[in-house]
Order: structure tokens, then sequence, then C-alpha cells
């Protein structure tokens, strides 16, 4: 038989179809430039370097989203104060795209600028806080701010609507802090942000992290946390050191299906010589 003449109507339909892949194809490769934007912009704003002090030994992790632009506004800092001390930092920004990356870079630019000027955590987040307000940004970020001793071990933290942090001792014992918390960053002006005081004693840890490592399809926030005060008293009787702590915590998330960006930070103090060392035969 004689083949049947393409119609005006099959010609529209083929132009329609080859229309419509070729928008598909554009925004599929768009899609995909963002997303190695948002993580090539988050990665280039978390620091390379950690500050070093004797007996203080500090760990990071971080894991992207598993899935598409969910990257955006996870971050950790540690740096060395004016006065010697450490200042450290772990937080979320609100939203998974390029411009909570790049709010998260001017969260963390603001709180390393203005820790010059002072140190104290509280007082560095209302400033912060101030900062952010000031930029019209209708973005906010959740923060923990710590300012470490490291001759004395004393550790002065403040919370910003983040998750508490999770300490473990030498002997095992290992919790969630208590400290009193105040409103996440860039939310409303005159916040107030009680500072806590804790001291890292010889082999323990503390472990700073965000919500993708506790939240997710399989487990809620309170499940994934006890999971991680659980690890952390198991990894100090055992004596894993803080990059393998820190390992081990970020690997958890995994078992929560998380599905945020997932950051975790780890402040260590090195067990006493003795406890290091082989018992002696009888």
């Amino acid at each position: 038989m004689p083949r049947k003449p393409v119609t005006d109507d099959g010609d529209e339909l083929l132009a329609r179809l080859r229309s419509l892949t070729a928008q598909a194809r554009e925004r599929a490769e768009s899609q995909r430039s963002h997303v190695e934007l948002a993580i090539a912009l988050q990665r280039g704003m978390l620091p390379r370097d950690l500050p070093t002090a004797p007996g203080i030994r500090l760990a990071v992790r971080y894991m992207p989203a598993p899935h598409g632009l969910n990257v955006g506004g996870d971050w950790y800092d540690a740096f060395v104060l004016p006065d010697g001390r450490i200042g450290l930092s772990i937080g979320d920004v609100q939203g998974h795209n390029i411009e909570a990356a790049a709010f998260m870079g001017q969260v963390r630019a603001g709180l390393r600028a203005l820790a010059t000027v002072t140190g104290d955590p509280g007082e560095l987040l209302g400033r912060t806080n101030d900062l952010l307000l000031s930029l019209g940004s209708e973005l906010f970020a959740t923060c923990t701010f710590l300012r470490l001793d490291p001759s004395t071990g004393v550790l002065e933290s403040a919370r910003a609507g983040h998750l508490p942090f999770v300490w473990a001792t030498a002997d095992g014992r290992s919790g969630l802090a208590e400290d009193e918390g105040g409103p996440p960053l860039g939310i409303g002006a005159g916040a107030e942000y009680p500072v806590a005081r804790n001291r890292l004693t010889e082999g323990g840890v503390f472990v700073l992290l965000t919500d993708g490592v506790v939240e997710g399809p399989a487990m809620t926030v309170e499940e994934g946390l006890d999971q991680v005060v659980r690890l952390a008293g198991t990894a100090v009787v055992a004596g894993l050191g803080a990059d393998a702590l820190a390992g081990a915590v970020l690997k958890g998330a995994e078992r929560v299906g998380h599905e945020d960006d997932a950051a975790v930070l780890v402040v260590a103090h090195d067990a006493p010589p003795a406890s290091r060392q082989p018992p002696r035969p009888p």
C-alpha cells in the first residue's frame, strides 16, 4: 500500500515534540549547572585548615545533600581569636539553593569579622544578628558559636536556634548540652543569646553537628541525637581519635536517610599519657 502523506497536524505535533524535548534538555542542563555552582560556592567558603593547639584535636566532616538543589546552607568554621583562644562555629541557613549558599558565606564572614571585636559568644551572636538584619535578607540562620581556651579546657558557648552539641567524657558518660539558646539569626532585633560554660576534660569530646546528620525519613531529630550521644560515649572509651569519631558520626547520617547537607565538627582533648600506655605486668 502507498504511504499516507504526513498531514499538517502531524508536522505540527512533531515540531511541538522537538521543542518540548529541547526545553527539557535546557532545563536539565540549567539544573545541573545550578547544583554544581551551589556545591562549588559552598565548599569554597569552608575553611581549608583548622587551628592547632597542644592537647586539642579538631576534626570536621561535610557531606552535601544527595538530591538536586538541596545543597546550600550548612557550614563549619574554626579560627584563632585575637587573645589566642579558638573560635568554633557551625550552622545552617534556611533554604537550599545558591542564595542560601551565598547567605551562608555572609554569616560565616560576619562571625569572623565581628570576632575581632568581641569573642564573647553571646555578644558575638547578638552583633551578627543585627548585621544580618541590616542586610535586608529574608533568609535566616541557626548557629552555635564556641570559644575554647586550650590551656584550661574551658569552653563558652551560645546557640541561635541550633541543635545542642553532644559531649562525652573519658569514662564513657555522654549526653546533650543543657544550655539555653536564643532565636535564629536574622529573625528579629534585640535578640539575646545566653552563654553557657563547660570544660573539655582530658580524653573528652564535644560534637557539633547540623540537622542533616540526625534528621531524615528513618529517624526523628531526637532519635538521631540519641544515636550520636551513644556513639560519642562508646568512641571515647574505645580510644577513637577526633578524626575517626567525626567520620563515624557522619556515617550515621546515612542511617537516618539524610536529605539535607550534613556537617560535623569534633573537638577532642587528648587522653592523659598514662591512659594510653599498656598496663604494666604484675
